[in-house]
């Protein structure tokens, strides 16, 4: 026997808000809660996912605000409604937001992944309730954006999940905030994982509604298990996602719920994914393209599906069964909504039927697994009709003007990436900061053999002024004396006092061999933008000394060796 709204002390003016949406006779969470929230009382309600949970508290939420009307003060809101996903959020806020605005009240829904300028201006302009995800809720208070000191009345939906996704402790800050005293409404499926706790530490001798066991199933939803062979998997797959309705398909992971979008679009069966590493505007294009029948199937992993509410979706397929039963029943819950019909399917392999029938217990769903391939009779049971294959290109972001602005001023010349870089197309220096012109297409400190001198280096690198604001001597007189290189990594030998590589190399060996290197080191110089000549010079000077200290047999820590052109060499004679 269906029960009224008004019957159960819902104002006139809500339910019929409710009339004209077409909702008449309350589900039973609905009845079980609505007599103690419209009281006041603090309710702890417990029912499975798609059960009406929405209306139950958005309900007497609305009806208390609107029996005391009072003046909206810049960022601070009157009731709370704290949700763990955006998907949800955004949910519950299409329900909340009718009865709110047939109220007069003022709604504003906030989360992450978004700007918060037009929340911002939503929280300063005046609200009455504030649907808001904890992660971007606490930004906001430790900005001072929102203040929660006049709060009269909060829900907290999906507290297990919330739990699940490690929310509690920002959950017990953002509460503890909120005025004592105040009514406290929270609705979860189970009270593990410290979701008793929130109970005993917020609610005031709650009253407890239990309309479905955390391992109930749906009697409008048909369970199937299909055991499949690895190879045959993604066949089983494509023939599943075929049919005309629209369905989900969960996968484990992010990754794969892209790649298995692209591949279903490929296929011919419009698809598109649902995942967090996906932006909010992508999210909404996504969902947009699947309630509104552009794509017949959405992939999604667990986290995003949780409080996507889209009619009609007629099958559920576990591609990558869950891990737990909690995220079984919840994804399930995507089907057979409101009392509809719905199909759930789960695709498993020989390997994880063990897992699998575990699954099934803790669920309390008994359901035969049966062994098929892509076309047995089963399966085309649960795809029903096949639709045409159709080509389908998945909603993408416009392109960034900025990204293009940025990629013309570099083709044009401007600033690349690195200042600095090691490739051979930044432009050449002007002359004026210590070192000679240099052409354009010079190789700066390459690992080719380009040079690159003190004040070669951009200025970042040098920390402080260019040497002529600086009063410092010339490059070219600071080379002298130091012995700055003024050949490649390759020619390896220096201007001044300098080793270089090979000269390394010639202090062990047969005297004939190193003789042999130093003659081909004063005969590799190459030419650099310091002038050629000048690097010919002190090369052949530098193989000339080389030469005779090795006849000679000096060591090159002897005295002198430090002067510019003095060679240093480890040979110990």
């Amino acid at each position: 026997m269906s029960v009224s709204f008004t019957s159960l002390g819902v104002p006139a003016r809500l339910a019929t808000i409710l009339s004209e949406q077409g909702i008449d006779s309350a589900f039973p969470i609905q009845e079980a809660t609505l007599p103690s929230t419209l009281a006041g009382k603090d309710v702890l309600g417990r029912g499975r996912t798609g059960s009406g949970k929405t209306l139950a508290f958005s309900l007497p939420l609305v009806a208390r605000l609107a029996a005391d009307p009072k003046p909206r003060k810049a960022r601070f809101p009157r009731a709370l409604i704290m949700a763990p996903t955006r998907e949800l959020a955004t949910q519950i806020s299409r329900v909340v937001i009718p009865l709110a605005e047939g109220a007069g009240l003022r709604t504003s829904v906030i989360f992450g992944g978004v700007s918060q300028v037009r929340q911002e201006k939503e929280l300063n302009s005046g609200v009455d309730i504030l649907i808001a995800c904890p992660g971007r809720l606490e930004d906001l208070l430790r900005q001072k954006v929102v203040d929660l000191s006049r709060v009269e009345v909060s829900v907290l939906d999906e507290a297990d999940h919330m739990a699940d996704l490690g929310f509690l402790p920002v959950v017990k800050r953002i509460l503890d905030q909120t005025p004592r005293g105040i009514q406290h409404m929270l609705f979860s499926a189970t009270l593990d994982n410290g979701v008793d706790k929130l109970v005993q530490r917020y609610l005031d001798q709650p009253v407890i509604h239990s309309v479905d066991s955390s391992q109930a199933a749906v009697d409008t939803m048909e369970h199937h298990v299909f055991v499949v062979d690895a190879d045959s998997k993604k066949e089983l797959i494509l023939e599943l996602a075929s049919g005309t309705g629209r369905r989900i398909m969960f996968m484990r992971t992010k990754h794969h719920a892209k790649k298995m979008a692209v591949w279903l679009s490929k296929a011919g069966v419009p698809a598109v994914d649902l995942h967090g590493n996906l932006s909010q505007n992508a999210r909404d294009r996504n969902l947009a393209a699947f309630s509104g029948g552009d794509a017949r199937v959405l992939v999604a992993t667990d986290v995003a599906a949780r409080g996507v509410h889209v009619d009609g979706v007629e099958l559920v397929v576990h591609v990558d069964p869950p891990a737990e039963h909690k995220a079984y029943l919840h994804r399930s819950g995507r089907t057979a909504r409101a009392g509809s019909a719905g199909m759930v399917a789960t695709i498993a392999t020989p390997d994880q039927q063990g897992d699998v029938k575990s699954l099934m217990r803790a669920a309390g769903i008994k359901v035969p697994f049966e062994k098929v391939g892509p076309q047995s009779a089963a399966v085309v049971a649960v795809r029903g009709d096949k639709a045409e294959s159709v080509t389908y290109v998945a909603p993408r972001p416009q392109s960034n003007p900025r990204a293009k602005t940025l990629a013309d001023s570099d083709a044009a010349g401007g600033r690349g990436r690195r200042r600095g870089g090691r490739g051979n197309s930044r432009p050449g220096r002007p002359a004026g900061r210590g070192e000679a012109p240099a052409s354009g297409a010079e190789n700066r400190g390459g690992r080719d053999g380009g040079e690159r001198s003190r004040d070669d280096r951009p200025r970042s690198d040098r920390g402080g002024r260019p040497a002529a604001e600086r009063g410092g001597r010339p490059a070219a007189a600071r080379n002298e004396r130091t012995g700055e290189r003024a050949g490649g990594r390759n020619g390896g030998q220096r201007s001044g006092g300098g080793r270089s590589r090979s000269s390394q190399r010639q202090g062990s060996g047969r005297p004939e061999g190193r003789e042999a290197n130093a003659g081909r080191a004063s005969s590799s110089s190459r030419p650099t933008a310091s002038g050629s000549r000048q690097s010919n010079t002190i090369g052949e000077a530098i193989g000339q000394k080389t030469q005779e200290a090795l006849a000679a047999g000096r060591s090159g820590r002897g005295r002198g060796s430090r002067r510019a052109g003095a060679p240093q060499s480890n040979y110990k004679g």
